[in-house]
């Protein structure tokens, strides 16, 4: 599993409507499995099935779902031309990447064509649901420790690439303190210990991080990550 676990799920309520969730993988067993756990719970509710990218697209197009579970290895249009195509539209669904492998080349492309997270498909049932409730309430479910891990895999051993004049001048509109922080998470440290490390307050990192999403434009965490590291605000072997 590639997530964080909560310690709790908040219940839902019970006036609320169900969150509306799509099954993209070319394996029936596969979306037989996860319509089972999804539909299991009253706050949840399975509204279609695809079996490929370009079924996954129709699909939300005409079922408006707030999540896709996407597959990323398929035949036709696969999962990562279908997540970015997703991930374009103005209000597009949430899409928690589903993988054989927790962290594979082409899961991490879908986290930079904008997916929300990783869902590994042997996951146990409640792994599945604190998963799927976590993106669905706005969260990127790549664990801090994982960070590290992703990165090395695959941007320190990939090809190596100078930072572009764009990139230059977002990071120039950083702080000093925002820098560091961005350094810090690109290394893989969660909030806590940012905070240790800066002698601050957890809250204070929280906001020195969302200043940095902000000015650069960024979704979340680990998109932050990504940028960081591309920028070359932070190297291998740092």
């Amino acid at each position: 599993m590639t997530g964080p676990t909560p310690t709790s799920t908040p219940s839902p309520s019970p006036t609320s409507s169900p969150s509306r969730v799509l099954i993209c993988d070319d394996q029936e067993l596969i979306r037989m499995g996860l319509r089972m756990v999804v539909d299991s719970q009253p706050d949840l509710t399975v509204v279609g099935e695809a079996a490929d990218g370009d079924a996954a697209i129709a699909g939300a197009a005409a079922l408006e779902p707030d999540l896709v579970l996407m597959d990323v290895r398929m035949p036709g249009l696969d999962g990562l031309a279908a997540t970015e195509h997703l991930c374009a539209q103005p209000h597009g669904p949430r899409i928690l990447v589903v993988t054989t492998f927790d962290l594979d080349e082409y899961a991490y492309a879908a986290l930079r064509a904008g997916a929300n997270g990783f869902l590994v498909k042997d996951a146990p049932a409640e792994e599945i649901l604190v998963t799927v409730r976590a993106v669905l309430r706005g969260e990127v479910m790549v664990a801090p420790s994982l960070t590290r891990r992703l990165v090395e895999r695959f941007v320190l051993h990939g090809p190596a690439s100078a930072s572009t004049p764009a990139q230059r001048r977002r990071l120039a509109a950083l702080t000093e303190r925002e820098r560091e922080v961005l350094a810090l998470v690109a290394r893989g440290l969660a909030n806590g210990e940012i905070a240790a490390r800066l002698f601050v307050g957890e809250t204070t990192v929280k906001t020195h991080l969302g200043r940095v999403l902000t000015k650069l434009g960024l979704r979340d965490r680990i998109h932050a990550v990504i940028f960081a590291y591309e920028s070359g605000l932070v190297r291998a072997g740092d």
